[in-house]
């Protein structure tokens, strides 16, 4: 065959970076931390609301194509009760096979090819892949270290006079996530509205990725969609993977006006059409647990973090402490290294731990190139282990 098999759009991704290192960990017995999913199940009743449903004969066919209305209801109520977002279950809530496909569809559906897209940098590698198979392209701008000590807690933030430069005639919408894989940061109410006052300004679209919502550790989450002017423009999309560890549930949604969701389920239905059925009766329940579920969520995520974190800084890296999500990033040169995936390859056979390098997740390949990320959504002794194993790399 004189044309090659893969589409020129998917050619330059080949296999995601998270199946490469979980495989490396697998293969050589080493901890992963690599990949973020927690190493326990969730709540056990929401474990139980499944299997009573499967029992039931509650989803074991196809349900409706926009998700049970059960889920539907319990989306908008989770928007109401967290954020005062009033949603219409009918038309202005879309439940997805995750948040992955909900990126998918809401970019197939909103963009046409030439359209530019941007994303902060470093992004998740799906990010990258969507815009291009939906014929757009990608225009990051990059977050950067702020310039306190980055183990007293320095944070990456975000440059809005590069934003706002980012942005021509050809831009369709901004990809935003909030909180920031990889890099832990939580966007403040003051950058959000300059993002909104920038959107209003020049007619955009915004996608905003919240799937770590309810795992923010400094300051709070605030939807874009909250802002005025924002509600009509904004596509929010939320999982149940993180905030309830069950992440092979591949549950998600979308929330918008009704004439952004009904964007978004034109390009959906040709996707999964549906999926999860009787997890979707799950998450469901799942959503209206009581607040005293959602912040011990967050106090665990936040010791966990401080375990690796101070075992990453004690085993000689530099750590940025992330304000949210399941992820620590961290720069090798101090440790004499300076290729951050040269570096994970080889870190299974020199301590047993798998970690990601962060370069993958850049087009300015130079901005990544030391970092390395590590997700702490582990059992506190398996974190300890790996904190342990690391510091062998410095001769402790």
């Amino acid at each position: 065959m004189g044309r090659p098999l893969l589409n020129r759009r998917l050619a330059e991704f080949g296999t995601t970076i998270f199946a490469e290192m979980s495989a490396l960990a697998v293969r050589t017995g080493s901890i992963n931390l690599g990949q973020g999913f927690p190493d326990t199940d969730g709540p056990e009743e929401v474990r139980e609301a499944a299997v009573r449903a499967l029992r039931d004969g509650r989803g074991n066919q196809y349900p409706p194509g926009p998700g049970i209305p059960e889920l539907r209801t319990a989306v908008a109520a989770h928007q109401q009760r967290w954020y005062g977002l009033t949603y219409d279950p009918d038309t202005e809530v879309l439940v997805t096979a995750g948040a992955t496909e909900a990126i998918a569809a809401s970019l197939l559906a909103l963009l046409e090819p030439g359209d530019e897209v941007i994303a902060l940098e470093p992004y998740y590698d799906s990010y990258a892949a969507c815009i291009a198979m939906a014929g757009g392209k990608r225009v990051p701008v990059t977050l950067r270290p702020s310039t306190e000590d980055a183990q007293g807690g320095g944070h990456y933030r975000l440059d809005l006079d590069e934003l706002r430069d980012a942005v021509t005639d050809r831009t369709r919408l901004i990809l935003l996530n909030t909180p920031h894989n990889p890099t832990g940061t939580v966007l403040s109410r003051e950058e959000l509205a300059a993002i909104a006052e920038l959107a209003c300004e020049r007619d955009l679209l915004v996608v905003t990725d919240e799937v770590y919502e309810h795992l923010v550790f400094e300051g709070a989450h605030v939807p874009l969609a909250s802002f005025p002017g924002m509600r009509e423009r904004t596509v929010s999309i939320g999982s149940a993977g993180k905030t309830f560890s069950f992440t092979g549930w591949k549950v998600g949604w979308v929330t918008g006006s009704p004439e952004l969701v009904g964007a978004v389920r034109s390009a959906k239905q040709f996707l999964t059409y549906v999926s999860a059925g009787p997890f979707q009766y799950a998450v469901a329940e799942a959503l209206a647990l009581p607040d005293d579920y959602f912040h011990g969520l967050r106090e665990d995520l936040r010791r966990k973090r401080d375990i690796l974190a101070d075992g990453l800084a004690e085993a000689g890296f530099r750590v940025f402490r992330p304000s949210g999500t399941y992820f620590i990033t961290t720069d090798i040169t101090a440790l004499g290294e300076q290729d951050g995936l040269a570096f994970c390859l080889g870190l299974p056979e020199r301590c047993g731990v798998v970690a990601v390098p962060n370069a993958v997740f850049y087009d300015d390949k130079a901005a990544g190139r030391s970092l390395v990320r590590f997700a702490f959504c582990k059992r506190d002794e398996v974190l300890r282990e790996a904190a342990s194993r690391l510091k062998q790399l410095s001769g402790g």
